[in-house]
């Protein structure tokens, strides 16, 4: 019997008054940790919450995200972690889809929080400073953490495929623990680390390469609720921080930032990339700057962002996502989910202890993925002569923008809404600073008028800002195979159109 919760329980027992959590000037000690999230079990269970139960939290980088989490956790509860820049619709969704009960909203998104939560039948619970702690601090501490099985679902998160309905990824708390322990060793972390925290919490990159893997070291991790280049040199210079995780956009902005040479950065010692492929001359440029190593990382929702890892005392091959971390299995298969020669390519599968229990609620989907007991990523890649992986392309059409997963069909969803389309397809276009970007090739019915920004502007209304299409484009009809279905490949964009492109 286990619980991800016991990650700081064990930490606040060796160390109390070590920081475990801080966001500029406040700190809190893994004492003052353990202790909150007693009283957000004992607030949850006052409010007939119970093992099992799956409770939202929609909150940004904030001390009162870890608070709420292992509190869920604490008294056997599902944690469903959420972007806190979700629109009513989707925050409806995911609280239906989960079934949960209860949602933590940060007041400066309260108005999508509180409406989603109501389609949802989900009562919200607004999280405000000042406000919030009178609420926590009146509940009975739970003391006690819930003991839960090895498969017990700790926490679901939603990830999309191509059909573009959002599915909720079950990682057990067997998954996360054996994966922050992984993470742990990887980057060599101890009570001394300090990391900053600039990866969403939400995101499972964040929550269990960062956050749990911290906690289970007894570690810091310093907060940074919004990136921004320029705060985070002023942290890494502050907080004396020694591991960085990012995506490679972080590590081009902080590159590029005009005022890198004013901070001390001395004590950045080793950064972990993943979420998207590092543009090597990002990755040769920062170490150069920074006098630092980046090492390249690769996995996925579904396996506790934990498969390859490039090894600091192994070679590193610029462009590679690396070897299989410890009691990871990875292979490249074709069609039939036989292996490839080396230096073919084929489709990335796994098996691992990190891989989820399933997608809740869609065995379908779950079998499709899990054909075999090996987990089909989508990705496609070779290996090399020493057992490296190199991805080539991705099986499916997902875009990176940023280091977020944008799902095309999710968005082309929204634009089949507006009674002026007739067809779209939503691709990824290159970006210098973002990887990609969205955009959208739109056929409207016959007679109906409507320019790319009013297009762009529906869309917006309707996703999370980092969703919708910058650049829309619209064109007589889009290519079609012999079934009539959208060939995405063949569109051919047309030259630059002033009205096409914006903020």
């Amino acid at each position: 019997m286990t619980n991800v919760a016991r990650l700081i329980t064990d930490s606040a027992a060796a160390d109390p008054e070590r920081p475990a959590i801080r966001l500029d000037d406040a700190v809190v000690p893994y004492g003052g940790l353990d202790h909150a999230t007693r009283r957000v079990a004992g607030l949850l269970a006052a409010r007939g919450i119970g093992p099992g139960d799956r409770v939202g939290i929609m909150l940004p980088n904030v001390p009162y995200f870890p608070i709420a989490l292992y509190g869920v956790l604490r008294l056997g509860a599902v944690a469903v972690p959420m972007n806190p820049l979700l629109k009513e619709r989707e925050v409806g969704f995911h609280l239906s889809d989960s079934g949960a009960r209860l949602l933590f909203a940060w007041h400066g998104f309260a108005e999508a929080a509180e409406r989603g939560a109501a389609v949802a039948g989900a009562e919200c619970v607004l999280v405000e400073p000042g406000r919030i702690e009178p609420l926590i601090v009146a509940a009975d501490a739970v003391d006690e953490v819930a003991a839960r099985a090895d498969d017990d679902t700790a926490v679901l998160v939603y990830t999309s495929g191509t059909t573009g309905t959002p599915k909720g990824a079950e990682l057990t708390h067997y998954n996360l623990l054996d994966a922050a322990r992984v993470a742990v060793e990887l980057v060599d972390a101890g009570p001394e680390s300090i990391e900053l925290g600039a990866l969403p919490l939400f995101h499972v990159f964040g929550l269990s390469s960062g956050l749990n893997a911290m906690m289970r070291c007894g570690g810091c991790l310093t907060l940074l609720p919004r990136f921004d280049a320029a705060k985070a040199l002023e942290i890494v210079q502050r907080d004396r921080v020694g591991i960085l995780l990012g995506v490679p956009t972080m590590y081009t902005a902080m590159l590029h930032a005009p005022e890198r040479s004013s901070f001390d950065t001395s004590t950045l010692e080793l950064c972990v990339s993943g979420g998207a492929a590092m543009p090597v001359e990002v990755l040769r440029g920062f170490e150069s700057a920074f006098r630092c190593t980046i090492l390249e990382g690769y996995g996925l929702t579904e396996t506790c962002a934990m498969a390859s890892f490039n090894p600091p005392d192994r070679e590193r091959k610029p462009g590679s996502i690396g070897l299989p971390v410890e009691g990871v299995e990875m292979k490249a298969v074709d069609e039939d989910d036989a292996e490839v020669a080396q230096g073919e390519v084929g489709e990335i599968v796994i098996r691992s202890p990190h891989v989820m229990k399933g997608y809740f609620g869609r065995d379908d989907a779950t079998a499709e993925v899990m054909r075999g007991g090996w987990f089909h990523t989508g990705d496609m890649a070779y290996v090399d002569e020493d057992g490296y992986f190199f991805i080539v392309d991705r099986k499916k059409d997902l875009i990176i923008r940023g280091g977020f997963n944008v799902y095309p069909r999710e968005i082309e969803e929204v634009l089949y809404e507006h009674e002026a389309v007739l067809e779209a397809a939503v691709i990824g276009v290159p970006h210098e600073s973002l990887g990609e970007d969205v955009a959208a090739v739109v056929a409207l019915r016959d007679g109906a008028r409507c320019s790319p920004a009013e297009l762009r502007a529906y869309v917006k209304e309707r996703v999370a800002a980092y969703k919708y299409p910058r650049q829309v484009w619209l064109v007589d009809e889009l290519p079609k195979g012999p079934t009539g279905k959208i060939l995405k490949r063949e569109i051919q964009l047309p030259a630059g159109d002033p009205a096409a492109s914006g903020s």
